[in-house]
């Protein structure tokens, strides 16, 4: 398996933020946001495999800046690091007021995902060669975030089996 340039999974998705997308405060949806953002990652991880692909996490959003209605979204996504079956996708969202030209950075996101083999179980993917110093930044810290993914998702697993399925009004 032959490795490839991050460039070779870079997506780009924009869109104009219009009023059903727009919460109380006219602003976008965090969870309109966060659909957009796993498109993205998903694109982005299926280019770089060439296989189906499952999101396995998301390791979170960040919320830093509102994006009002009217304003353009522009997400760009690439895989940064992979493991064995496993890919790191980093995504930036970008808010653009498109009457004057500011731009902000809005969000970012790290989402992990695992390439689907025919059988319907995980498959090897092909490494990454980063080539910016964005894409080594990016390459070179990725381990500290799969080990701090990996200690987030024990900690998942011992609430899942400490709550359980108990329905909340069974418990009175």
């Amino acid at each position: 398996m032959e490795n490839k340039y991050i460039r070779e999974s870079r997506t780009v998705k924009s869109s104009v933020v219009l009023p059903p997308d727009t919460n109380n405060h006219g602003t976008l949806f965090g969870g309109k946001l966060m659909a957009y953002i796993d498109d993205v990652a998903a694109i982005s991880a299926i280019r770089h495999a060439r296989k189906h692909v499952v999101t396995a996490s998301t390791d979170s959003v960040d919320f830093l800046q509102p994006i009002k209605e009217g304003y353009s979204v522009c997400l760009e996504s690439f895989v940064t690091w992979t493991k064995t079956t496993s890919m790191e996708v980093f995504v930036k969202v970008i808010a653009e007021n498109l009457l004057t030209g500011e731009r902000k950075v809005c969000a970012v996101s790290f989402l992990t995902f695992v390439a689907m083999g025919e059988d319907g179980k995980p498959t090897p993917v092909p490494k990454v060669i980063p080539e910016t110093e964005e894409e080594k930044w990016l390459h070179e810290h990725a381990p500290e975030r799969a080990i701090a993914r990996k200690k987030r998702r024990e900690e998942s697993k011992k609430l899942a089996k400490e709550f359980g399925v108990k329905k909340p009004w069974d418990s009175i």
